[in-house]
């Protein structure tokens, strides 16, 4: 997919359908199988493995306390899928091009700063997972289960200490805000029946299926 745009929207309408109905999440699985590389765009597997681990453990806890945990790793995954494909088809500033083409120069500047310091977090994150992984080898400890809510309790630490990091180094160097970007983009015919496919996904949240049964009826 060559525009950014359409990238970051497909990407942000398919995780809200995703997140509220499982019927608009099985669509959106069906969209990542068409229109995405599948696999071969996970740059690393065992991170995102390890997520979706992590979700099914919550959707264990949920579905013991009475709810429907089935449901909640079908969503869940789903969008772990989808920001996987996101996060590998991404290039440095496509965030910051997007968000002051949509929001202006000046306040889509800054909003763009913020999501790509995020992107630079969770490229950042990868490395930390790899050599988490040969830590433990080193030390011959499998990486099963049990040592899974530790991996993702200091991984989370690690983010939120790159934050602050990034936070200090800009106010060392002055930055006060504002910036100039000149954002160009280039679309194909694929990124139109993309974007496409991603609205009419979003729409089983607005209009039932069941509705085209009613009016056909």
């Amino acid at each position: 997919m060559q525009d950014a745009r359409v990238r970051l929207g497909c990407a942000a309408l398919l995780s809200v359908a995703a997140f509220f109905n499982i019927a608009c999440a099985l669509a959106v699985f069906l969209w990542w199988l068409i229109f995405t590389p599948r696999m071969r765009s996970v740059r690393n597997r065992k991170l995102v493995l390890v997520m979706l681990a992590l979700i099914g453990i919550i959707a264990v806890m949920i579905t013991i306390s009475g709810g429907d945990g089935f449901s909640y790793f079908m969503r869940m995954g789903v969008i772990v899928l989808i920001g996987s494909w996101l996060y590998a088809e991404q290039e440095p500033g496509d965030f910051l091009s997007v968000v002051v083409w949509a929001c202006g120069k000046r306040r889509g500047f800054e909003l763009g700063m913020i999501g790509e310091c995020a992107m630079q977090i969770a490229e950042s994150l990868s490395y930390d997972f790899v050599r988490i992984q040969t830590a433990m080898k080193l030390k011959n400890r499998s990486s099963g289960i049990k040592n899974l809510v530790p991996t993702g309790l200091m991984l989370i630490h690690d983010a939120l200490v790159r934050a602050d990091e990034i936070t200090e180094l800009l106010a060392v160097r002055g930055y006060n805000g504002g910036g100039t970007i000149c954002p160009v983009f280039r679309i194909t015919k694929k990124d139109y029946f993309a974007g496409i496919c991603a609205i009419c996904v979003l729409l089983f949240l607005v209009i039932p299926v069941s509705e085209f049964f009613i009016l056909h009826s």
